[in-house]
């Protein structure tokens, strides 16, 4: 089965380690990286080093390409990314292994010349005739309209086509109308929208059940180092990873959404992708960049994942406004 993941707004992540890092002040720097990232780079690096076919398409600026290039190579991702004027955006992170923080500095994307969008809604009707998941994930960068989610994910519905996705804010709202088969929020994201009202494990189980009520047929919800919760609608799941040293956090949410289709497309029952989507996130903790280890390490860290069974009838759900 082929995936295929769509990032708009990608990313050269410029990884600078700092040892107790503080703002305001002059701090020595040990080593730095440079990856491809960008949500939807992420999902479909860490999906193909699983082993599963994948391609990634989006907006990618043709002044620096090369790195992505190079990185697609190498992981053996197809590469059909709209190249477009100017320089991909470059996020910076400050990771301060000695704390176990990660500080994100994100510069705004490119905005998509006129025509863009359009070539690159061409390019996602070919990839339709032979991929089975497509993956939107990341923010909207400047000039693309809030409704190119939910038009984006209708239009490939309409195909018979399973959409993940993985935005935030206003474009999460209106992707939510368009019901993906996947979305993976976190909890700020879905306090962001509303989703959210107050603290306790009993409210997330909540809004992961509003989303199956909204048309979601697979709600994930990620909360850290509380796990996630997973939820059909009629299963509804904890997933608590162990305790493990973090070298940096980011990634690791991208981590979840390609470990939860992974499970998905091998044809899981839902336990086992709650623990193939976290062991796939707390391997992304334990590295920079997005890297997997071999399958044999991931078997071993989703057999440390403890997973309960929540009894959806035991969770009052106010009806959701159509």
């Amino acid at each position: 089965m082929k995936i295929a993941t769509i990032t708009l707004n990608p990313a050269i992540d410029q990884t600078v380690f700092v040892d107790h890092f503080q703002p305001n002040t002059v701090n020595r720097a040990r080593a730095m990286q440079r990856d491809a990232g960008g949500k939807g780079v992420n999902v479909a690096s860490f999906l193909a080093d699983y082993g599963l076919e994948v391609t990634t398409t989006g907006l990618l600026g043709a002044e620096n390409p090369h790195i992505f290039e190079r990185h697609f190579a190498a992981k053996g991702i197809h590469d059909r990314f709209i190249r477009v004027p100017g320089a991909t955006r470059i996020g910076i992170k400050i990771v301060d292994e000695a704390n176990q923080q990660t500080t994100d500095i994100n510069l705004p994307g490119l905005p998509p010349p006129p025509g863009a969008l359009d070539a690159l809604v061409a390019v996602i009707d070919e990839l339709v005739a032979d991929h089975e998941w497509f993956v939107l994930a990341g923010k909207l960068p400047p000039g693309v309209p809030l409704g190119f989610v939910p038009d984006l994910v209708t239009r490939l519905r309409r195909r018979q086509r399973l959409v993940a996705l993985d935005v935030s804010g206003p474009a999460l709202a209106a992707g939510l109308a368009s019901q993906p088969s996947l979305v993976k929020p976190n909890l700020d994201e879905l306090r962001q929208i509303d989703l959210l009202d107050g603290e306790g494990l009993p409210t997330v189980f909540t809004a992961a059940l509003r989303m199956n009520q909204m048309g979601v047929a697979l709600a994930v919800v990620s909360m850290g180092a509380q796990g996630a919760i997973f939820s059909d609608g009629e299963t509804l799941l904890h997933a608590v990873p162990p305790s493990i040293p973090v070298k940096s956090t980011v990634g690791a949410g991208d981590a979840m959404v390609a470990g939860t289709i992974a499970g998905l497309v091998e044809g899981l029952p839902l336990i086992e992708t709650a623990r193939c989507a976290t062991a796939f996130s707390l391997a992304a903790l334990g590295s920079i960049g997005a890297y997997l280890p071999s399958r044999d390490e991931l078997l071993a860290l989703a057999a440390q994942v403890k997973v309960s069974v929540v009894d959806p009838a035991a969770i009052t759900v106010a009806p959701v406004d159509q």
